[in-house]
């Protein structure tokens, strides 16, 4: 079977060699796993050594005008506490460099029981290994909620990283990777995002992009989970998601 996934993927990479975009999602890193949202610290080391290794070139989403091949995107999601006590050890290690999307709100008010980064903690992120970027406000689902509030939302998460001194990347992660999907709906969700000058926005989706794109507000993540085994991560860099996955 291995065999089979690796000749197919030489080939694959023989019709499209050059421009493959793949956005890996994350969450949070614990000593031990025990949620799909959770890598075990083991094993994402374990993933970023092969990243390094394979010698993918690590991005944030501001140098995408640069060409290379192999590129990648490392993203967190929310700001965790524990993404700023493990991360910057392990990209300086292993010269990766990763986007943290940021709800405001979370750093504001906290969410549920989880110990969350504050300003000064995001502030101090070394910018040569870190990006930060938009994950909304108050973390609602984009597909609920109407246009106006969405536009007021996110223009509030903007606001508070500057208030806070915090640079960042006009780039959105949506929340629960949902928004609005409607035709009509969705033209006026994206010339909201037009409007208040988002470059980038990225939803789930498990397949790998193709850059440059003529959608640069449906970028697809894949989606790492801490029960993946180190053969379906290998496996996620080269299809994104199989349905035998």
């Amino acid at each position: 079977m291995m065999t089979f996934v690796i000749l197919y993927f030489r080939l694959y990479l023989l019709a499209f060699p050059k421009n493959r975009l793949i956005i890996l999602m994350y969450h949070q890193i614990e000593k031990e796993s025990h949620e799909d949202l959770t890598v075990s610290l083991k094993n994402i080391e374990k993933q970023f050594g092969y990243i390094s290794k394979q010698k993918y070139s690590s991005k944030f989403f501001s140098e995408l005008n640069i060409v290379t091949q192999k590129n990648i995107i490392i993203t967190f999601d929310d700001g965790y506490k524990n993404n700023l006590e493990y991360l910057p050890s392990l990209l300086k290690k292993y010269n990766l460099k990763a986007t943290i999307f940021i709800p405001t709100s979370f750093i504001e008010k906290g969410y549920k029981n989880y110990s969350m980064m504050n300003f000064e903690e995001i502030r101090s992120l070394d910018p040569n290994y870190f990006e930060i970027a938009l994950h909304s406000h108050a973390h609602e689902n984009l597909k609920n909620v109407s246009p106006e509030f969405i536009e007021q939302d996110l223009k509030q998460n903007m606001a508070i990283l500057e208030a806070q001194n915090i640079p960042y990347s006009k780039v959105l992660a949506y929340p629960y990777g949902k928004y609005p999907d409607k035709n009509s709906e969705k033209s006026r969700f994206f010339s909201i995002l037009n409007k208040i000058g988002i470059d980038f926005a990225v939803r789930i989706g498990n397949k790998i992009n193709y850059f440059p794109t003529r959608h640069q507000y449906e970028l697809c993540r894949v989606d790492i989970k801490g029960k993946d085994s180190f053969i379906k991560f290998k496996l996620k860099l080269i299809f994104g998601k199989l349905k035998l996955f």
